[in-house]
């Protein structure tokens, strides 16, 4: 499946201010805040701009930084890493691969098998589970 693209406009029109900040401008939200930052549903998270899965509630762990954290992503080809070199940092941004929504970072700080955390923003993902009375359940 190739790129999802659209103007500045339509992201803005289909996101909340929220949402358009942190996914299409880089932002990120406060930690300890994110509606997904302590969730221990089971589910796929999904890219909260196109949908694509990105990350099973399986391989989610409490890191103990405020957002929700993977020590992996549901596929290889679902994430993309860029080099961020915002704030003085030295970091791995990364972003859905169908749409380039921003989502958070990546770090080489998590458990094993990989030794990795994906940091990602609440606001960047949508939880589909498998519960008949969930509103956010899979189709």
């Amino acid at each position: 499946m190739g790129k999802l693209n659209k103007t500045e406009r339509e992201w803005q029109r289909a996101l909340s201010p929220e949402e358009f900040r942190i996914t299409r401008q880089k932002g990120t939200e406060p930690a300890f805040t994110g509606k997904y930052w302590n969730s221990h549903q089971q589910g796929i998270y999904v890219c909260r701009c196109c949908g694509e899965p990105l990350f099973s509630s399986e391989h989610k762990y409490d890191s103990g930084c405020g957002w929700p954290s993977f020590y992996r992503s549901i596929e290889n080809a679902a994430i993309e890493e860029h080099e961020d070199l915002s704030h003085g940092m030295h970091r791995i941004e990364i972003v859905c691969h169908h749409c380039d929504a921003h989502l958070g970072h990546v770090f080489e700080d998590g458990p094993e098998p990989t030794g990795l955390r994906y940091c990602v923003n609440s606001t960047s993902l949508d939880l589909k589970t498998q519960e008949k009375n969930d509103e956010d359940n899979y189709p």
